[in-house]
């Protein structure tokens, strides 16, 4: 789910001022002149992109667009994988939806299916709902999830989701360093296609053990 940043407020005493009205108007025909939603796919994107969208943060303003990259393994008759990442535009759609509806929107019964997601955040309560409709509807399917950020989990709302994702049998797990390396290694485009070794930022750690506590409060 993208994450939305705080505006700041353009009333006083409970009032709109007529400039702070003037601007609202403006920029509400400006979002009205936005580019239909679009979902962006493909193997790898651009190094700054995982730099602050994957950044484990607290406090995650500016961030409102959701970065999900796959591994997909099937096992059986077709043995096989391949990979990729989703990006959400705007806020119409998200990619966990994108995933079901373009990268596997059928799952063979004559498969198995073991499908990991690095996602920059958990999903939001409509897309854990219909993950775990999925997975009810397809037991050939097992989905793991690690997640650099926990959306929103302090909501009532948004803790019965993750609990029902746990018991679907999702695995839901925050990232650790390694994680963030295999990503940067396996996701992120390389400058002038040389590969760089990932340079975790400073409280990667400290955030990861934070939002690990968390979850765990959550499901628990």
């Amino acid at each position: 789910m993208a994450e939305n940043q705080e505006e700041p407020s353009d009333t006083q005493n409970g009032e709109e001022q007529p400039e702070n009205a003037e601007a609202s108007e403006e920029k509400k025909k400006e979002l009205e002149k936005l580019p239909p939603f679009e979902i962006v796919r493909g193997e790898r994107f651009p190094a700054f992109f995982f730099k602050f969208q994957f950044r484990n943060v607290e406090y995650s303003s500016g961030r409102n667009k959701t970065f999900l990259c796959y591994v997909v393994e099937t096992q059986g008759k077709e043995s096989g994988s391949f990979r990729g990442y989703l990006e959400d535009e705007h806020a119409a759609a998200h990619a966990e939806d994108a995933f079901f509806n373009n990268i596997l929107p059928t799952c063979d019964p004559n498969l198995r299916y073991n499908v990991t997601w690095y996602v920059s955040s958990s999903p939001c309560v409509p897309c854990a709902d219909r993950i775990v409709q999925i997975l009810q509807k397809n037991k050939n399917l097992r989905l793991s999830i690690l997640v650099s950020r926990l959306f929103m989990w302090e909501e009532p709302e948004m803790q019965a989701a993750l609990k029902k994702l746990k018991t679907s049998g999702c695995k839901l797990k925050i990232m650790k360093p390694q994680d963030f390396e295999y990503i940067w290694l396996n996701f992120a485009e390389q400058e002038e296609g040389e590969a760089k070794a990932f340079e975790p930022w400073e409280d990667i750690q400290e955030n990861s053990l934070y939002y690990e506590e968390k979850l765990s409060e959550v499901l628990h």
